[in-house]
């Protein structure tokens, strides 16, 4: 069950928080893992523990937001079985205190860097009948985040491409899913504990877990376990779904 053993995944993004946890578990199901990041140093750690446990994983230094710098990543990588997209950025900020320049970052990471790695990787599906994308969206997607604009709108944008994908590619055998995460304890969440609440960090942390209902901030494990099952061949009769993982966040608070 679940197993990816003769399958080739790539993870943008896969040197830390979510997508470390999603690319060492690929591994650990047998999958041959390339990580995407910014500089192969921010993945060294992820894929060093990684061959530690005898898995298979290659890291490549890539802006996801440079188209070409993209395609000639994909193009050394070959064919491909998996794709997730998890490399990202926040923001905060309303629409009337994001700069534009804040504005065409976010959007130039969050959804040209998913276009960029879509378009580089479905001609590499279909040259093996077929694969499984996955795209990392948000419960801001989904419901009202206050100061979260620009992130919004991006992670707005990876829904819907999420389901245009799907319906395009049902004849090559490509599935494609989302997942929005509600907040999940990263070194994100601690650095910006740090860097902004350095006085009170226990407290703030105790704030931002009660949002969630069931009490808590999610793990990236739990995150990567539904990635796996939805990239998996169990999941085969699924595609064009997006998975809210949440603590009941876009359900339960009313």
């Amino acid at each position: 069950m679940l197993s990816l053993k003769n399958k080739k995944a790539v993870i943008t993004g896969g040197g830390s928080g979510i997508g470390k946890a999603i690319a060492q578990l690929f591994a650990k199901q047998g999958a041959e893992v390339h990580i995407l990041e910014l500089t192969t140093e921010v993945a060294e750690e992820a894929a060093n523990e990684i061959k530690a446990l005898g898995g298979s994983v290659e890291v490549h230094a890539c802006n996801v937001a440079d188209h070409q710098q993209v395609l000639k990543v994909f193009d050394k990588i070959g064919n491909l079985h998996i794709l997730v997209n998890n490399a990202g950025i926040a923001h905060v900020g309303k629409a009337d205190t994001t700069s534009e320049e804040d504005f065409d970052r976010v959007i130039n990471v969050n959804v040209k860097g998913v276009y960029n790695c879509l378009f580089a990787a479905i001609p590499k599906m279909k040259a093996v009948g077929g694969g499984a994308i996955l795209n990392m969206a948000s419960i801001a997607a989904l419901v009202g985040i206050p100061d979260r604009f620009a992130y919004s709108t991006a992670k707005g944008a990876v829904k819907v491409m999420t389901m245009s994908i799907a319906k395009d590619y049902l004849a090559d055998h490509i599935r494609c899913n989302s997942i929005s995460p509600a907040r999940v304890h990263t070194p994100f969440v601690d650095g910006f504990l740090q860097k902004n609440y350095p006085d009170n960090i226990e407290e703030m942390f105790d704030k931002l877990s009660k949002t969630q209902p069931i009490g808590r901030m999610g793990l990236p494990s739990e995150v990567a376990t539904l990635a796996l099952y939805l990239c998996s061949d169990e999941a085969a009769f699924i595609t064009g779904c997006d998975y809210p993982i949440d603590g009941g966040f876009t359900t339960l608070n009313n």
